[in-house]
């Protein structure tokens, strides 16, 4: 008769692994979340080095050889990936200032100094990301959707025109429906792009300078030469500047009224015909869209009817949106201006789209195309068939 150690031999023999015990398959379950969390830990101790990194694999996304003909989906694959993991470590970057921070308060006080040194976006988002859940939520899906919907256009047109134009017309609504819940989650404010904070500046040991000095390494650099170091407190005294740059100097560290209002003040809240003109830029593009699917595929290219209905609704949104400030953006907060000037900058890419591209652009870009040397023709050639064949490659919302 054969023992237990003789049939446990005979296992072995046979080739078969032996059996993971409840404490054996409890530590292999355990290691992902360790490692993630040793990837999560490198990540903010580290922000500025993996930001370059970041920086140097989307550029190389930008400029392989025939990135959009031969592997477009492959290398916008990439790309879409590389923007992703940018997206995931923001969100590490942001969970771990704002739990070294007691709470997302917006007011001024002297533990929250830091705040002076960052942008009147970042402040913004980052208290609406801090406050609400819901908020930061709905903001990483509109950010998910955005870096993707490209690959997700490249990935159905491969599979006909029909299921094409019902992915672009189907991510189109979710944008906007995202859109729509973060204007009722901000209490009708003017939707500010992006939506989540931008990375801030990391500092090379990955901490965040002294509360003190914020202010005026964010304004005015040092010149270790002719700083002077308090005994008793040990504060930094900046250097004196030049004797024809008092006034720059001065004026850099002035506070305005903008730096010590509440993050709920950088916006006005929006009613009537502005909050009217708010919903309509927001369902611009899926109007756009909605008019491309619903055109004969033979003259989807050169038709200027969705191109007129979908430049129309975005101008009467403007419009109207100007009429509600009395004609004027000069009553704007200095946020709500810096929108308004991004809004008015991207309508130039309606340059690019349908009908304007097909018969007033394309021939301007191909002479500049065969103009310019070999290695840029190239990747102007590949951007041209991107704009040519791809909704989304000219989406600016």
């Amino acid at each position: 008769m054969a023992s237990p150690a003789d049939s446990t031999d005979n296992k072995n023999k046979t080739g078969r692994s032996p059996v993971l015990t409840t404490p054996n398959l409890r530590s292999v379950i355990s290691l992902p979340p360790k490692w993630l969390a040793r990837y999560d830990d490198f990540v903010t101790k580290n922000a500025s080095q993996v930001a370059q990194m970041e920086s140097a694999l989307r550029s190389l996304t930008y400029i392989i050889p025939g990135r959009f003909r031969d592997a477009e989906l492959a290398t916008e694959g990439i790309h879409s990936g590389v923007q992703l993991l940018s997206l995931y470590h923001d969100l590490l970057l942001f969970r771990a200032t704002t739990s070294s921070s007691p709470s997302p308060s917006a007011s001024v006080t002297p533990s929250a100094s830091s705040n002076l040194a960052r942008s009147l976006h970042a402040r913004y988002t980052r208290f609406w990301a801090a406050k609400s859940d819901l908020y930061r939520r709905v903001a990483i899906v509109l950010q998910v959707v955005q870096y993707t919907e490209l690959l997700l256009e490249m990935w159905a047109k491969r599979r006909g025109q029909a299921i094409r134009w019902r992915v672009v017309v189907l991510v189109e609504a979710i944008k906007a429906l995202c859109r729509l819940l973060l204007l009722k989650i901000t209490r009708s404010r003017p939707l500010v792009t992006p939506a989540l904070p931008e990375r801030e500046r990391a500092q090379p040991n990955g901490h965040a300078p002294p509360p003190h000095s914020v202010v005026d390494d964010a304004r005015q650099p040092h010149n270790p030469r002719k700083e002077w170091s308090m005994p008793r407190t040990g504060l930094t005294l900046p250097s004196l500047p030049a004797r024809g740059d008092i006034s720059s100097y001065l004026l850099a560290r002035v506070l305005t009224a903008d730096d010590i209002k509440p993050a709920t003040k950088l916006l006005h809240t929006l009613r009537g015909s502005a909050s009217t003109a708010e919903v309509l830029y927001i369902l611009a593009p899926l109007v756009y869209a909605l008019a491309l699917a619903r055109t004969d595929p033979s003259r989807r290219r050169a038709s200027w009817t969705p191109w007129l209905v979908g430049l129309s609704v975005q101008l009467a949104a403007r419009q109207l949106a100007l009429r509600a400030r009395d004609g004027s953006p000069r009553n704007m907060p200095a946020l709500e201006k810096e929108e308004w000037a991004r809004r008015g900058r991207t309508m130039w890419w309606w340059l690019m789209r349908g009908a304007a591209y097909e018969h007033l652009v394309k021939g301007v870009v191909g002479g500049v195309r065969r103009r310019v040397p070999g290695f840029v023709g190239t990747i102007l050639e590949d951007y041209e068939y991107l704009w040519e064949n791809y909704y989304f490659s000219t989406s600016d919302l």
